[in-house]
């Protein structure tokens, strides 16, 4: 191969490899375009067992991982979807 091929197909790989990076980032949840962190957090504070909030967090996944404690002092944790608010399963 010439130096000037492995030169181009460096240059379309560098490209594709760029392209698909953009479209992760993309497609990838962020916090700002959910509910905001208040709303999970009132919805949290207002079960009937609720005591404390103990963490709240941003996973890169699109929830929120929140930790608290409840009357009896037990605790819990919950993984809340940024978008729906709903609780999902931990990956």
């Amino acid at each position: 191969m010439s130096k000037r091929m492995a030169t181009l197909a460096l240059g379309i790989w560098t490209g594709l490899a760029a392209v698909a990076h953009a479209q992760e980032a993309k497609d990838k949840p962020v916090a700002e375009t959910g509910k905001k962190p208040s709303t999970i957090i009132s919805e949290i504070e207002s079960r009937p067992d609720f005591a404390r909030l103990d963490s709240l967090s941003w996973n890169d996944k699109g929830y929120y991982e929140i930790e608290y404690r409840t009357t009896d002092k037990a605790r819990v944790e919950i993984n809340i979807d940024a978008a729906t608010g709903i609780a999902v399963d931990q990956d």
